[in-house]
């Protein structure tokens, strides 16, 4: 980190911290009354998702959003990481001269990429860990992240799609209709393999999720040598901040 910001010259800057997504949790929770003041809403989030996270719920730090419900009541997209652990991080842009702003997971920055009014599925593969995430119309209905069975070189199409599916059939008994295009991320040139198998079991097209953004140009010139290398969190990040 210090090398890069050498060599950017880059000194006394707000920095935005992309995470590993398995850092970040996201949830997203349906209530049917929820506070407007974040002062009643936080304890509440921290109660609500106490038996959800494999640490005290104290320990950590929360955000949240509203977001329009499918029905009656509110849904809300909490995201919380543990504070020890985003310190640690934090920390490294401090001792590098950076002020840590805004802190995210990767995947929840690369969402911003599924424009569609449709619903659409993002399988993002990092490591040995799957962010599945399904987007519709701007609401976030859907989002889980797995540890996978292999690393990228050696994951089947099967491995994948049992990962998936969780989040795919909850979204279909949900909201009562199918997942209608799929985006894929973090497969590299390995993503003609997985194609014929998603698209069979989802009936509709399955695409790199960069490289539909960049065929519908919506990724800027800018974007483009970050895109190129299939950064896809940082370009999501682009596209929110603009």
């Amino acid at each position: 980190m210090q090398g890069v910001c050498d060599r950017l010259n880059a000194k006394g800057e707000e920095t935005t911290l992309l995470l590993p997504d398995t850092v970040i949790r996201v949830f997203v929770q349906h209530f049917d009354q929820f506070p407007r003041s974040a002062k009643e809403a936080i304890p509440m989030l921290r109660w609500k998702l106490k038996k959800s996270v494999p640490f005290e719920v104290d320990e950590t730090l929360i955000s949240y959003m509203r977001q329009a419900p499918r029905e009656g009541g509110v849904d809300v997209v909490t995201a919380l990481g543990r504070l020890r652990i985003v310190r640690e991080y934090e920390s490294a842009a401090e001792q590098c001269g950076m002020q840590p702003g805004v802190v995210l997971s990767a995947s929840l920055a690369a969402v911003s990429l599924l424009a569609d009014r449709r619903p659409a599925l993002m399988a993002r593969v990092s490591g040995s860990s799957l962010t599945t995430a399904i987007v519709r119309d701007g609401v976030l209905c859907g989002y889980r992240c797995t540890e996978l069975p292999a690393q990228v070189g050696s994951l089947t199409p099967q491995m994948l799609l049992e990962e998936i599916y969780p989040v795919a059939a909850y979204y279909q008994d949900t909201w009562q209709e199918g997942i209608q295009s799929v985006r894929v991320a973090g497969l590299g040139g390995r993503l003609p393999e997985f194609v014929p198998q998603l698209e069979k079991e989802f009936h509709c097209e399955v695409h790199s999720l960069l490289h539909t953004a960049i065929s519908e140009g919506r990724i800027s010139a800018d974007a483009r040598p970050l895109a190129e290398r299939e950064l896809e969190g940082l370009v999501g990040w682009m596209m929110q901040k603009g």
